[in-house]
């Protein structure tokens, strides 16, 4: 482009310079020909304008972490003028994010479609856009710029790691079947329908009987013999600890090889306490069990008990957004939140917490007739203080079960090795020897 211009400005530069000097008339047609050719150049950059079309368009709305994002782009010439060159700048804040392009000689009636690949290495909602695309003429002498705003956006959720086993909680009574007495309370287990009596909510009106028999009536429920399971995240600002990341070309480099490379979540105690907290509430769900989350945010989360799968994505959707910045300390965040969770049920408290506080917490919860459990992410190895030796010694001796978690570890297979008697065993949590 910039040869186009630097031949423009010799031929009118030399054009002018002879009309002045020397009165040649080949001076003279230097002169007029470089005006010719910028007003050339401008009229084609204005018919570009006007004919140019482009979209961006992608059929997934929700993907996870360590998945490849696939994305359209399409380039439409309208006009039956060529244009020379369209760049295509892809100006989302997603990280590491493709679909940057030059495309050349877009003849008329053309369309141009390519595909976008990016390699997503963090959670949370990104606007796709927005996009500017700049055309002009061959000489390079005017281009023209669109900017096409965001019409989609991306939620993209933690990652999932396979849990074959994690040490089951137990429930009110052993075998998982269904206890054939009734309750006064709404359960995943429907037995059946009576008629109305005074005192019976609205909401458990079953109103398709009801019509069809000409009165109101109720739905039944029988106990639910399986404690619920709540899954408790530290996400106080002064406990995660996080160790530098490597550098974003090692990443970027390595998309479009023949094989894509193991992904590996970034050294941070918060980003593999929300991947711990993720795959918990997937493996669980999948079992059937009841399932419901707290987290210590500067807005504490609190999502009731559930069972459905509208529950996992609600979960995986509130730790596509958490961040560490709650101000509480674990301690008084479980005893101001326990009050709310119902007795007998299994509380796995996740967090990266070094302070004998984590004591009390766990002391709290039995107090209130709750089992704990701790999944402990040991924070020397993301680069934060070492006193996490002292505090799992401290729990194993209160016969807590509890699961180290270091960084770079494998967490499918961490995790599926816990188990309610290694969980007490020293060589479960001691370091791994390098």
């Amino acid at each position: 482009m910039s040869g186009g211009r630097t031949l423009i400005a010799i031929l009118i530069l030399v054009g002018g310079a002879g009309m002045l000097f020397g009165g040649q008339l080949i001076f003279s047609r230097f002169f007029y020909l470089g005006l010719l050719l910028i007003l050339v150049g401008w009229v084609w950059t204005q018919w570009i304008g006007r004919s140019l079309q482009f979209k961006r368009h992608s059929r997934l709305s929700r993907v996870s972490v360590g998945d490849v994002f696939e994305e359209h782009f399409e380039v439409f010439n309208q006009s039956r003028l060529l244009i020379p060159w369209v760049e295509v700048r892809n100006q989302t804040k997603m990280p590491f994010a493709t679909g940057s392009r030059l495309l050349t000689f877009v003849r008329g009636k053309q369309k141009r479609q390519y595909l976008a690949r990016t390699w997503l290495t963090r959670r949370g909602r990104f606007e796709l856009g927005p996009t500017t695309v700049v055309a002009g003429d061959v000489f390079g002498l005017f281009n023209i710029t669109k900017k096409i705003a965001a019409a989609q956006s991306l939620l993209v959720l933690p990652m999932l790691v396979p849990i074959q086993s994690f040490m089951s909680p137990p429930g009110i009574l052993p075998g998982g079947q269904v206890i054939r007495r009734k309750s006064p309370d709404v359960t995943p287990h429907a037995s059946g329908v009576r008629e109305y009596a005074y005192g019976d909510t609205l909401k458990r009106i079953h109103w398709p009987t009801s019509i069809r028999r000409g009165q109101l009536m109720v739905k039944e429920f029988e106990q639910d013999p399986q404690s619920e399971i709540w899954l408790i995240l530290d996400v106080q600002r002064r406990a995660h600890v996080e160790k530098p990341s490597p550098p974003p070309a090692r990443i970027a480099n390595t998309l479009f090889t023949a094989r894509l490379p193991k992904f590996q979540l970034p050294p941070s105690s918060l980003e593999y306490g929300v991947t711990v907290a993720a795959s918990l509430a997937h493996y669980f769900l999948q079992k059937r069990r009841t399932v419901g989350f707290l987290a210590s945010t500067r807005i504490p989360v609190m999502l009731s008990s559930d069972r459905s799968e509208r529950q996992e994505n609600k979960i995986l959707e509130t730790l596509a957004f958490l961040e560490a910045d709650g101000p509480t300390p674990i301690a008084g965040f479980v005893e101001g939140q326990s009050v709310h969770l119902p007795q007998g049920a299994t509380a796995i408290v996740i967090t990266p917490t070094v302070e004998p506080e984590l004591l009390a917490a766990v002391e709290d919860l039995r107090k209130r007739r709750l089992r704990p459990m701790v999944v402990l992410l040991v924070a020397e190895s993301f680069g934060g203080r070492t006193a996490s030796d002292t505090l799992l010694l401290a729990l194993a001796e209160r016969k807590t079960p509890v699961c180290p978690i270091y960084c770079d570890a494998e967490l499918g297979a961490a995790l599926s090795s816990f188990s309610a008697q290694n969980a007490q065993e020293t060589p479960q949590w001691q370091r791994p020897r390098s």
